[in-house]
């Protein structure tokens, strides 16, 4: 049985190659003479004009798929990447030795040095132009990492971007370049789509530009392990390695998502291609924008989906809506009373048929907003008023702030506290996970995810005290972490 897994649609292609390969197939021209002359008999014998048939429904109902090409192709952009990446423990053999030499063995287990090495690292994806004076967007995915970004047009007029922002927890991110008077797309409601919809790509899949590829509507609001915010567009239309941060349009030629993800088990395009929705890309595009940083409402719960077994337990008449596992302390929904085994059916009137929309829907709202919860409790329902809260992560990085770190530039890491529900799940005495990491800090290989416990040898339970003991620091700090079920220290360069 194959391991199905969601893969990224964006490729390194720092040492990568294609050859490809050109089938013709010949048709068949020539008719045997056996039955050359019964076929000549049954033509000549045709003396009445057939009538025109009809028109197929099919061709009425096909789509002008080149128009919209040729309406938004110029505002499809190739995205190209260039940066470095620090490898951790190179094995370093002795001229002339190289990986497979009987010797190599000998050298790597006596006195062979480990150490440190840069590799050069390459992408590329695709994007579009949403103003005229050069806003583009693309996936976060697309430029992460990247130290120069470098946007080709249409036209193959090429400039240097800046990255105005990224969001990773939508994978969208926005870059600007110095021009104007630049051809855009025009932006539609992915609301108002149906499954079954036709829809069309462009984008750069292994690097060949301005590619269209179409396709329908699979299904809507699908949530993914790795998308917890977004209610992904669902198609069948062909992403490949490449497309990735390119426009999804509809058959009004409006762009109606960015293209993001596939479900491969090879990595290559099987079926299954996941479009982030136009309206929450835009959303975060205005919120990067305007202040530098995506704000999202938070309700301090975490959920499970009701199965059948739940249902009868609980006595819904269906298995739908999202079942409080637990409810955080001093959060917004402890403050309105909300319980653990309590089963949110719906939000504002807007039904809760899965658990996995809950999270976008109260992600999309704005911090202080009250919410009307329709709430199944000891068999009945009822209605609980919620105030919704600020969901403070560090999933951000902006032009505005290049460290990407909340705790001190010089370390380069962006950290968040751990909820009293993690720290019990993790079994640490830490208070503090890493969400994303830059510069020394990850030059040194510190990872996302991993728990920081000490600096120095000094005891750090918040942002406030990390960031005191790395300026206290010297040219070299040592941080102790917590990876999995292991600690280390990693000492730190920094500078």
């Amino acid at each position: 049985m194959h391991s199905f897994k969601l893969k990224l649609a964006v490729v390194s292609l720092a040492s990568a190659s294609a050859l490809i390969g050109a089938y013709a197939v010949s048709d068949i021209s020539s008719i045997s003479s056996a039955n050359a002359a019964p076929l000549a008999a049954q033509t000549q014998a045709v003396t009445t004009p057939l009538a025109p048939a009809a028109a197929t429904p099919y061709a009425i109902g096909m789509p002008d798929l080149a128009s919209i090409v040729e309406r938004n192709g110029a505002a499809v952009v190739n995205i190209s990447i260039a940066g470095t990446r620090k490898t951790a423990n190179t094995e370093r053999l002795p001229p002339g030795l190289g990986q497979g030499d009987p010797f190599g063995e000998f050298f790597r287990h006596f006195g062979v040095p480990r150490g440190q090495g840069e590799r050069p690292v390459r992408g590329q994806g695709s994007g579009f132009i949403v103003t005229a004076d050069g806003t583009v967007l693309t996936n976060a995915h697309v430029i992460e990492g990247a130290e120069e970004v470098t946007v080709k047009l249409n036209d193959r007029r090429e400039f240097r971007a800046k990255v105005i922002g990224m969001d990773k927890a939508t994978d969208v991110a926005v870059l600007k370049i110095d021009a104007r008077g630049l051809p855009t797309v025009r932006v539609g409601n992915p609301a108002a789509t149906r499954v079954g919809e036709w829809v069309l790509a462009i984008g750069a899949p292994f690097g060949f530009e301005n590619s269209a590829t179409a396709g329908i509507i699979s299904a809507k609001g699908r949530n993914l392990p790795d998308g917890s915010y977004v209610p992904f567009i669902q198609t069948d239309v062909a992403v490949n390695p490449g497309n990735s941060g390119g426009p999804l349009f509809n058959m009004a030629g409006e762009v109606i998502g960015i293209n993001s993800q596939i479900y491969s088990s090879s990595g290559g395009y099987q079926g299954l291609s996941f479009a982030i929705p136009i309206d929450v890309a835009m959303n975060v595009e205005r919120q990067l924008v305007t202040s530098g940083k995506v704000q999202r409402g938070r309700l301090g719960v975490t959920i499970q989906t009701i199965d059948q077994s739940l249902a009868d337990s609980f006595g819904l008449a269906k298995p739908s809506g999202a079942l409080i596992n637990a409810v955080e302390k001093g959060g917004p929904a402890a403050a309105a009373g909300l319980e653990a085994g309590d089963v949110i059916l719906a939000i504002n009137g807007r039904e809760v048929s899965h658990s996995g929309e809950l999270p976008a829907i109260v992600a999309s709202m704005a911090a202080g907003e009250t919410a009307r919860l329709d709430v199944w409790r000891n068999g009945g329902k009822r209605s609980i008023d919620v105030r919704i809260g600020s969901f403070e992560e560090a999933k951000v990085a902006t032009a505005n702030d290049k460290r990407k770190d909340v705790a001190g530039g010089r370390l380069g890491v962006a950290v968040r506290p751990l909820s009293p529900q993690e720290q019990r799940a993790a079994e640490t005495e830490g208070s503090l996970v890493v969400q994303d990491v830059a510069g020394p800090a990850a030059r040194a290989g510190i990872r996302p995810g991993d728990i920081i416990l000490s600096v120095n040898g000094q005891r750090v339970r918040d942002a406030e005290q990390l960031k005191s003991q790395i300026a206290k620091s010297g040219k070299r700090t040592a941080i102790l972490v917590e990876r999995g079920d292991s600690r280390l220290f990693v000492p730190v360069e920094l500078g």
